[in-house]
């Protein structure tokens, strides 16, 4: 009897920092258990799929980046179906679905998924499922989970569709009828944010572990939501029951039931009692729970004692990492001031590759702090091994699809360098990987809760006490101490320790051979999970390698001063943030707080062009800058105001937030604009100018800074003053300013 061929289906993806490759590994994952085959593939793997001549529903996963640029590995992709020269029906046979992430914090949410399906619906593609707009900035699960739902039943009804094209002619091909439109076999599917609860009977169900089973049931909690006693550590589960590094995709065919008995003992007067990190409040504690399924392990991890052999550890790529001297090292705010900004020099004129141009960033390669990785491994119970040599392999039966070791983990490394230079250890854990530790957790008050963190129900919980304070893997792991998680899970979890950008606060023309970086020391407080406050990884870092020799407000540098370390950092070209290259064009610049570093090179720069080129015809230059207090932390005060002296800044408009405090609360509202408070207020009353250099002179604007807030806010304001200026609604003003964006006139530095 011949073998049943089942149906393919393809998966691409393009992925900046791993997120959209490990959902769509997870759906190649998951597709034999739906009866089906997936053909996982990278948008830059050309010589893995054909979509000019694919005859199977397409499923893509893509990541936006930059100011809604595509990921590295999309590029290409993104840059060929562009192409004006391609006809409208390049694609009438393909059928697609596409998942898109992003963050709503930036201003282009979802941008390089919008722009794929937009051409490809202009090449004549057919939707087979609704799109999904996953978003960062409140969870991408809040999506992602009900998307992936629905997509199975979703690609089996386009598989049937197309079969059943193919084999009546009469119909044609898929995309031939001139009646067939994408809702012609796209599921009835909506993703509603307000009302993605499961509401599927989630009555408990006994089961018993099935070993020959793809998942691992959960286990069944009998503990109390209120009860705090820790019982006493277990050893560690067998690596054999590990995690995929990939979120999981779907639910567990089990329910997961706390106890029915959730009353207080009798006799005792009722307690209101507080959540936390550990411990749960009803209808959560009470409720059955959807956790996902649990993916088989992938890789094997082994220690090896080198004994008396020479240490080998991982090398940074030396072609484009350089090790180069702090040369200097500044406060810039005063003590008093809230946050700690900080300018560093650095010498980089060893390296004449690294000749950077105004609106470059420089990335900075750190260690994970020292502690910490002290603290990983007691936790793991491997400190007496952190100079063993860390051999990573595939496991030989491996079920993952395109399983391969993490390229970030070098050979011939210890333990130490592994949690040190490879594992971010600081990273946020994600749901995945608190389904995994599930399998390694022995107490059973611990593993409901964290069967509740990675559920559907307690996706709040999971919010409140581990994605928006940053819980640390370590503060996890210390808060559930009978969990005694394998390394090898880390590893499979963990992603590559990312180096930290800084925008360069100089211009090689004013300092040759030397480039500046500002930045405030970030201060995360204490939370349920983190009984101390920390700091910054990258910004703690530096901090405490230039304190020696910091030079504070108002103190002379002293030429015998303490000599500072060298860092590893490389260069960041940003081919589009950039001061326009005809010199008469007038450009705005806003940057708040530390967002003003770029423009102190963009303003350097000019002014050493304006030396160069006296008769030259130059435009108009605007500065908006805010802070807190004028004499605590008003940065580069002195050098902006020498612009305006010299006559390279037409206009620099500043606003303190907090000096005017001692006004009524109402007083306050009413004169935030008259008595501007931030930058957008000064913006709206230099409207009339702002809008004539935008809208009638091809000016620039550039803004730099905080994401979640003041870009958000400038963002509003500029369409509030389109409105006003053009007369036009919101919809119009809006239309107007991505029309900026579109010829890269409105240009955005931003971070979260």
């Amino acid at each position: 009897m011949p073998c049943e061929v089942k149906p393919r289906f393809v998966v691409l993806y393009g992925s900046q920092k791993g997120q959209a490759q490990s959902i769509a590994e997870g759906i190649a994952e998951e597709a034999e258990g739906h009866g089906l085959i997936a053909e996982l593939s990278c948008l830059n793997q050309n010589e893995k799929y054909n979509l000019e001549k694919e005859n199977a529903p397409v499923v893509f996963i893509v990541s936006t980046t930059g100011d809604g640029e595509p990921p590295d590995n999309a590029l290409q992709f993104v840059k060929r179906i562009k192409k004006k020269t391609l006809p409208n029906d390049h694609y009438k046979h393909l059928c697609y679905a596409l998942l898109a992430l992003g963050d709503t914090n930036y201003a282009n949410f979802c941008n390089c998924g919008k722009t794929i399906e937009r051409h490809l619906q202009e090449l004549g593609a057919k939707q087979f499922y609704a799109t999904g707009y996953a978003d960062d900035g409140v969870g991408l699960e809040v999506v992602v989970d009900p998307w992936l739902e629905g997509l199975w039943k979703a690609i089996k009804a386009a598989l049937s569709k197309m079969a059943s094209d193919r084999t009546a002619p009469s119909k044609g091909g898929v995309g031939d009828s001139p009646k067939e439109t994408p809702d012609s076999y796209t599921p009835d599917v909506q993703l509603n944010l307000l009302s993605l609860g499961d509401h599927q009977n989630c009555e408990s169900i006994k089961t018993s572990v099935n070993t020959d089973s793809k998942y691992a049931s959960a286990a069944s909690s009998s503990a109390s939501a209120t009860q705090t006693a820790v019982s006493e550590l277990r050893p560690a589960s067998p690596a054999g029951s590990l995690g995929l590094a990939s979120q999981s995709r779907g639910t567990a065919s089990i329910s997961t039931s706390a106890p029915e008995t959730q009353t207080q003992d009798a006799g005792f007067p009722h307690l209101t009692l507080a959540g936390s990190l550990t411990c749960s409040l009803p209808p959560l504690s009470e409720s059955s729970l959807n956790v996902p399924a649990l993916p088989p392990p992938y890789l094997d991890v082994s220690l090896q004692d080198v004994g008396t052999m020479k240490q080998i550890v991982g090398q940074f790529n030396k072609e484009t990492v350089h090790e180069v001297p702090i040369n200097r090292a500044l406060q810039l705010t005063s003590g008093d001031s809230v946050k700690t900004a900080l300018l560093l020099e650095l010498d980089i004129s060893a390296y004449p590759t690294m000749a950077y141009q105004p609106g470059d960033s420089f990335d900075v390669f750190c260690p994970n702090k020292a502690t910490e990785v002290d603290g990983m491994l007691h936790r793991l119970g491997l400190q007496d091994q952190r100079n063993d040599h860390v051999h990573v392999s595939l496991k030989k039966d491996n079920k993952k699809k395109g399983a391969q070791v993490p390229s970030y983990i070098p050979q011939n490394i210890s333990l130490l360098y592994l949690l040190t230079w490879c594992l971010e250890i600081r990273s946020v854990p994600k749901k995945a990987f608190l389904r995994a530790l599930v399998e390694h957790t022995g107490d059973s008050v611990q593993r409901r809760r964290l069967q509740e963190l990675c559920s559907k129900q307690g996706g709040a919980d999971y919010n409140q006490y581990v994605r928006d304070p940053s819980l640390s893997v370590l503060e996890l792991l210390t808060a559930f101490p009978s969990c005694q998680p394998p390394l090898s899970l880390l590893i499979e979890h963990l992603p590559k320790l990312q180096p930290r950008p800084y925008s360069a606060a100089s211009s090689c023309l004013k300092h040759p051979g030397k480039v500046h970086f500002v930045f405030n020391v970030v201060e995360f407080p204490a939370c349920s999970g983190r009984p101390a406050g920390r700091r910054g990884l990258c910004t703690g870092w530096l901090f405490d390698l230039i304190n020696p020799g910091l030079v504070f407000p108002g103190k002379a540098e002293c030429s015998g001063s303490l000599t500072l370390p060298k860092i590893h950092v490389s260069l960041r070209p940003n081919c589009s943030f950039r001061p326009p290259s005809d010199l008469s064009v007038p450009f705005i610049m806003v940057g708040p707080g530390t967002g003003v570093a770029p423009f102190i090179g963009f303003l350097q720069q000019r002014e050493n062009e304006r030396q160069e080129n006296p008769d030259a015809v130059f435009g108009e230059t605007w500065l908006f800058f805010g802070c807190r207090h004028r004499d605590r932390d008003y940065l580069f005060r002195e050098e902006l105001e020498g612009f305006v002296c010299s006559g390279t800044l037409s206009h620099l408009k500043v606003c303190f937030s907090r000096d005017d405090q001692e006004q009524e609360e109402g007083k306050e509202v009413a004169t935030s604009v008259s008595q501007p408070r931030y930058v957008q207020h000064n913006l709206l009353l230099n409207s009339q100018h702002v809008t004539e250099i935008l809208l009638k002179q091809n000016g620039y604007l550039y803004v730099c800074g905080d994401a979640k807030n003041m870009a958000k806010d400038v963002n509003d304001t500029l369409i509030e003053m389109i409105k006003t200026e053009l007369q036009v609604d919101q919809l119009e003003a809006m239309k107007t300013l991505a029309g900026l964006r579109e010829q890269k006139r409105y240009l955005q530095d931003i971070w979260g």
